[in-house]
């Protein structure tokens, strides 16, 4: 390997840097994995050609616009629509129909990365005749990736898998009637994207904003250690409506933690919750 990217930050220089982004920047990464963090910061200093952990550091607290684009590397998350089809099955005919009882359908997707599972959500409920009187919030750390599910545009050589993921989830329709096609892009009806809420939320520090019937954070606390998991699922606790659900990733648990008592697995094979106290 050459000098330019053989850097390696040590335990105590990525201490330092995660310090530095609560004091400079507000941003707490600190209960985050260490192992994930560690791996993603030397990946984003080798591929930055960063020579001194010194000029690292001097960059990420004085650069405001190289900050933006650490934020968006760092918690970037592989998502897909339809992902864990079977998953999108169970939510189509065990928990929509239960939400359809209720006026007005308020669902979270915490940490929602670039929105693939926001519209899938949108599609789900569209199906349903629900999507009229849903909303659908959807946050992330990451303001860039919140300006992807705004424009709603994906690429296009990712709909086959997505249409086959449509599918294979109970889906009946054409699922290309859902989008328009533009070059080597996807846009997707704007009709699904009006009852979509954006904002900007760190499940680290941020409080409960609502009250809602259906919360999804799928793949997000794997990269949490085990403080910052029980903080997130007290969070997802105090913003649901009692006998609501709770849709977590296929890794991901309520096991062990202190809420699990007030909680019902839903299908054994599926991370989905209700809160029955």
């Amino acid at each position: 390997m050459n000098q330019e990217t053989s850097l390696d930050l040590s335990d105590n220089e990525i201490e330092i840097v995660l310090h530095d982004l609560v004091e400079v920047h507000g941003y707490d990464f600190v209960n985050y994995s260490r192992a994930s963090l560690k791996r993603r910061i030397n990946r984003l200093v080798a591929n930055d050609k960063f020579l001194s952990f010194a000029e690292f550091r001097y960059r990420l607290r004085s650069d405001d616009v190289y900050f933006k684009h650490f934020v968006e590397e760092i918690t970037v998350n592989v998502t897909e629509m339809f992902r864990d089809t079977q998953f999108y099955r169970t939510l189509r005919e065990e928990i929509l129909p239960v939400l359809a009882t209720s006026p007005l359908i308020r669902i979270w997707h915490a940490g929602c990365s670039t929105g693939e599972e926001v519209y899938s959500m949108a599609i789900l409920l569209q199906e349903a005749r629900l999507l009229q009187k849903s909303l659908l919030y959807a946050t992330d750390i990451n303001p860039a990736v919140l300006e992807k599910v705004r424009a709603g545009v994906f690429p296009m050589n990712q709909m086959k898998q997505y249409s086959e993921n449509y599918i294979l989830s109970g889906g009946k329709n054409d699922f290309s009637s859902y989008y328009t096609a533009q070059y080597n892009a996807a846009k997707f009806d704007e009709q699904l994207g009006k009852k979509i809420i954006l904002a900007n939320h760190n499940l680290v520090s941020d409080s409960s904003f609502n009250e809602f019937q259906l919360i999804l954070c799928r793949n997000v606390m794997i990269y949490f250690d085990k403080e910052l998991q029980e903080r997130a699922l007290k969070l997802f606790d105090d913003s649901l409506e009692p006998l609501g659900f709770l849709a977590l990733g296929s890794k991901e648990t309520l096991k062990f933690s202190s809420i699990s008592h007030k909680y019902r697995q839903v299908a054994n094979k599926e991370k989905i919750w209700r809160k029955i106290r």
